[in-house]
């Protein structure tokens, strides 16, 4: 049977799950294109996909429901290709990534990643810059995911200082990523905290989100707080 965004689209319909569709929008508000279908049921579909024909189906594929853009996201991240066809894919299916979900659940497939940091790394490039909030947080937790590594930290802290935008999910992107080099490198990531030029909203978030860890010590947590701006929504 060819592998088609059609035949896909029946087929998820097929593997709907009423109770984890619910679940899933009540994590998701405002995303009302759910089927129900559970990620590890996906990854199994894209690997049935990836020995068949995917790039027919890439081709093809719809974007209809939630599930089939996630599904496109995992193929693209677990075929066997060369790294500039990786990158064009990639660049593809950015503008269909419109949550955060389908955007983290990407790059977490991306793990090519970890063999080619250097050209990954120029790749990004384009995706601070952008004015998009879900290109910016792309670039963002792709640093958070594999990045988090000492010859990355100036730069990586030099880029949050300039990204613009005013979404929450970029913002908070940001958020997390400062709170995980904290756990990683406290005293590069401490430097860091007393001098930049983050928006207040970010960087209070970004004092949350290190309190937040188990791994960060009581008294720490407490200068931490200190630090926290005032007067910020």
């Amino acid at each position: 049977m060819e592998i088609t965004g059609v035949s896909v689209k029946k087929e998820l319909l097929d593997l709907r799950d009423e109770q984890y569709q619910k679940f899933s929008r009540s994590l998701l508000p405002g995303t009302d294109n759910m089927i129900g279908v559970r990620l590890p049921v996906l990854r199994k579909l894209a690997k049935e996909i990836i020995k068949k024909d995917w790039e027919n189906y890439l081709n093809t594929a719809e974007d209809e429901y939630f599930e089939e853009v996630m599904l496109q996201g995992i193929v693209i991240g677990l075929v066997d290709v060369s790294l500039d066809k990786r990158f064009s894919l990639i660049a593809d299916f950015m503008p269909k990534i419109n949550n955060w979900s389908t955007c983290d659940s990407f790059i977490t497939g991306l793990k090519f990643t970890k063999k080619n940091e250097k050209e990954v790394w120029q790749f990004l490039q384009p995706y601070f810059r952008s004015k998009r909030t879900y290109e910016i947080r792309f670039g963002v937790v792709m640093i958070n995911s594999y990045f988090v590594k000492p010859d990355y930290i100036k730069s990586a802290f030099a880029i949050f200082d300039v990204l613009n935008h005013e979404n929450y999910y970029a913002k908070m992107a940001v958020a997390w990523a400062i709170s995980t080099f904290y756990i990683h490198y406290p005293n590069e990531t401490r430097d860091y905290l007393h001098n930049n030029k983050l928006d207040a909203f970010t960087f209070n978030k970004a004092l949350q989100k290190i309190t937040e860890s188990r791994r960060i010590d009581s008294d720490t947590k407490t200068m931490i707080r200190g630090l926290k701006r005032k007067n910020c929504n």
